[in-house]
């Protein structure tokens, strides 16, 4: 690219340490301009509360510039004033606006990708309004048909079938359609996103065992396994149904690309095991680049200056390379 690629960075929840992490970005050289989505006055109260020499400034709307230790804010009101750590009702709507306005910018190529903060799911949903996390949000409002979350740290990338639902409502999201069109967007996005021409491809079975041959549930032979035949057919590197306790181990992961996990909390914990704080969340499937980081909002720690942004920086890089790489 012939100028800097322009990056929208959204904070995330106020009294979190969203501003706290955005601050620090300020510190650090990237090969884009950072213009971050919230309002003005947010970020200066909080470079004050935690003593950051940042100078916050209103983005003008044309300038690539980019500058160390000045952030530029296109400006999204507040509905009332924020102290760290304690959550209020009344700006959960201001959250889900300042998103609003970066998709859309992204949309119209204002902006070349999203880096998100962290959000609190359970403010937005006690303000009444349906809110079931990031991926979904950015689906609808961009209105991409099948979102797919992955989270990825060194040496490895574990991808969704579902996301955000209750353990006895995933069977029947386990259907042969799901699990291929999920598989054709991470096969995708990994050419076009990551640079890999034939992405080798783990799948984690559903059930204990894999299902033990049916013993122990069938969707790996009714669900999984046809899907994932259809891809192989087509020369794909596929590698499934596994046992997803086996799986995760050097003998597999050593030559994959990426893990396909059936459900979150079968894939999520090991990437975040092995890589907490030094991972990122990408959003598949949609038509713009989105990364965000692996964490909460860290309440307790929002103004302390104690938060760490390793995440969020890992996620503008992230973003960057994919820019570039862009196909």
């Amino acid at each position: 690219m012939s100028t800097l690629p322009r990056i929208a960075v959204t904070p995330g929840e106020p009294a979190g340490i969203g501003p706290d992490i955005c601050l620090n970005l300020a510190k650090h050289a990237f090969d884009a301009q950072l213009v971050f989505v919230t309002d003005i006055q947010l970020l200066r109260e909080r470079a004050q509360m935690l003593n950051e020499q940042v100078t916050v400034i209103p983005w003008d709307g044309t300038t690539r510039a980019h500058t160390p230790g000045v952030l530029s804010v296109l400006q999204e009101n507040m509905f009332t004033s924020v102290r760290p750590g304690e959550l209020d009702v009344a700006n959960a709507q201001f959250v889900l606006n300042t998103l609003a306005v970066a998709v859309d910018a992204c949309l119209d190529h204002t902006f070349d990708a999203l880096v998100t903060g962290p959000v609190q799911k359970s403010v937005i949903n006690d303000a009444g309004i349906v809110f079931s996390g990031h991926t979904e949000f950015l689906a609808q409002r961009c209105e991409a048909p099948l979102p797919v979350m992955m989270l990825t740290t060194e040496n490895l990338r574990v991808a969704l079938v579902t996301t955000h639902l209750p353990l006895r409502e995933i069977p029947p999201h386990i259907t042969r359609a799901r699990v291929q069109q999920v598989l054709e967007i991470l096969y995708a996005d990994l050419q076009n996103k990551y640079g890999i021409d034939d992405p080798a491809i783990l799948v984690c079975g559903l059930n204990p065992h894999a299902g033990e041959d049916g013993h122990l549930g069938t969707e790996e032979i009714t669900e999984i396994t046809p899907a994932i035949t259809e891809l192989r057919a087509r020369g794909w590197n596929i590698t499934g149904p596994l046992p997803a306790d086996t799986l995760f181990t050097p003998r597999y992961l050593d030559d994959a690309d990426a893990v396909l996990a059936m459900y979150h909390d079968q894939g999520l914990p090991v990437l975040k095991y092995a890589g907490f704080g030094n991972a990122i969340n990408v959003t598949l499937g949609l038509p713009i680049i989105r990364t965000s980081v692996d964490h909460g909002t860290a309440m307790t720690l929002a103004g302390s200056g104690k938060a760490n942004a390793n995440s969020l920086i890992l996620a503008v890089n992230t973003a960057i390379d994919m820019i570039r790489r862009r196909r």
